[in-house]
């Protein structure tokens, strides 16, 4: 894997991140727009939402928005890891999340932290997102940031 494949893909887990935060979810969804979001389970991955329109509306029903457009959060992601296939046209990424979180009714605190395994795929010459998995390691008080 070369050095700029390698930060293209880093860069896409950094632009999920700040799309988050900004509580641009359209942005999320279109990151998603030939990909999905999947959920850990005892028994593997399960799909939550798949495309850019599904994946938007997941969000929008899972994410508090505040006034000012955003969910007051701050997604931090570390510990990041970036592989590639032999073919260099497919690669998998894992990292590590903190969400910050505060509120006029909840100081500032880290409400979660988990792990991302992400898979891409090079489409058109450009990595995009293939799958994004999400674990919850440590959750805190998340009343203020999910609507369920």
């Amino acid at each position: 894997m070369s050095a700029e494949d390698a930060r293209a893909i880093e860069r896409l887990l950094f632009a999920y991140a700040d799309a988050v935060d900004a509580g641009d979810l359209a942005a999320v969804g279109e990151l998603f727009r030939e990909g999905r979001i999947c959920g850990e389970t005892p028994d593997g991955p399960v799909t939550l939402a798949e495309g850019s329109a599904a994946v938007e509306a997941f969000y929008r029903s899972l994410v508090r928005l505040y006034d000012d457009g955003t969910p007051r959060t701050r997604h931090v992601t570390t510990n990041v890891v970036v592989e590639t296939d032999p073919g260099g046209e497919a690669a998998s990424a894992a990292s590590t999340y903190t969400v910050f979180q505060a509120t006029d009714a909840l100081p500032l605190q880290a409400i979660i932290v988990g792990r991302y395994a992400d898979t891409f795929r090079r489409a058109d010459g450009a990595w995009r997102f293939e799958s994004r998995t999400m674990r919850a390691d440590l959750t805190g008080d998340l009343s203020q940031h999910l609507l369920r």
